[in-house]
């Protein structure tokens, strides 16, 4: 994601006592990125998504927050948003720069007692800490992967879950960029076979694990989908960000065709009890070339590297066996030492 000059992403986890959360807020450069968003699945829980319409006055946005919590953890924007009116940063609404109302879109996936306490979930506090972290970064940061920021208590089907990070330079030099927080009622992996559904469609072709890894697995999934409460709401939150130059028409186009990285790599997907929500974020740094059939371009990578990042949090994420509920990681299951 980083690799979008200009964009930052911090992570606010909290772990232990009670506690498998966090926030991730994707931070835009100074003066803001135009933002757009796509909601499919049909159990969301958003803040200041219809500011994102393109016939609404807002045009940029300066941040984005992904959070735990479900919609107690969109409180973790209004954190966001106090920093960012100490920084003058937002909406101008006054005479005075200081007079601003920082515009901060978030969305929230299900992750409530997964550490053992229903009440611990993110707050103002905790997006403070997490856009706070994505400040201090370097420019061009690796950012943190598996189960850190929103990605802490998130489940992949009966997988433990994480964030995922991916991006590309286009022929034109335009950067395209993902970040995923996988949260899904549906699988990533293909329970015959051990495969991940997004290296399957992305790559073509995988090494598949052994067969006797393959039912030890099964095994351990069954044994700890016992000892678990069924999944009663998921949702896999994506970020897709670009530096080409975009109206918030094309921006809201990019975020829905970057819903299809999710149906490539979680079956099934945007369900009911789903809250599946991408937003886009263009920073205007390169100009898009006037053709109007351009920005396919960028589209086919969205979607692309959504699917990548989904594969590279369910990579990184580590195991949890503790009060709220046990979820092997896939690299405990499939990977062999």
């Amino acid at each position: 994601m980083t690799d979008v000059t200009g964009v930052r992403v911090g992570h606010a986890t909290r772990r232990g006592d009670g506690w498998l959360t966090g926030t991730t807020v994707v931070l835009a450069p100074e003066g803001g990125a135009v933002a757009a968003v796509d909601v499919r699945g049909g159990g969301p829980g958003t803040k200041e998504t219809d500011a994102l319409d393109p016939r609404n006055v807002v045009q940029r946005v300066d941040a984005i927050v992904l959070t735990g919590g479900s919609a107690y953890g969109l409180d973790a924007a209004s954190g966001v948003m106090a920093w960012l009116e100490e920084q003058s940063r937002g909406v101008r609404v006054g005479p005075d720069p200081a007079h601003v109302v920082p515009v901060v879109p978030a969305a929230c996936l299900f992750d409530l007692g997964r550490g053992g306490d229903f009440r611990a979930r993110p707050d103002a506090a905790t997006g403070r800490a997490a856009v706070e972290a994505a400040a201090v970064t370097a420019p061009g940061a690796r950012v943190p992967e598996g189960c850190v920021g929103a990605g802490a208590g998130a489940v992949a089907g009966r997988l433990k879950g994480g964030v995922g990070t991916a991006s590309t330079v286009l022929d034109s030099g335009i950067t395209v960029a993902a970040l995923a927080v996988v949260n899904a009622a549906g699988a990533v992996v293909d329970a015959g076979t051990g495969a991940l559904y997004g290296e399957l469609l992305v790559q073509g072709r995988v090494e598949y694990p052994q067969e006797r890894v393959v039912e030890a697995a099964r095994r351990r999934l069954d044994e700890a989908a016992a000892k678990n409460a069924p999944p009663p709401l998921n949702t896999t939150l994506a970020v897709v960000a670009t530096d080409a130059e975009l109206s918030k028409a094309q921006a809201q186009k990019l975020a829905g065709t970057a819903h299809d990285g999710i149906a490539r790599a979680v079956r099934p997907v945007h369900l009911l009890h789903d809250g599946d929500t991408v937003f886009a974020l263009a920073t205007g740094a390169r100009p898009l070339d006037g053709h109007p059939l351009a920005l396919n371009d960028i589209l086919a990578a969205a979607a692309d590297l959504v699917t990548r990042a989904i594969v590279r949090g369910v990579r990184a994420a580590e195991s949890v066996d503790g009060p709220g509920g046990v979820w092997p990681s896939y690299g405990e299951l499939y990977e062999e030492p």
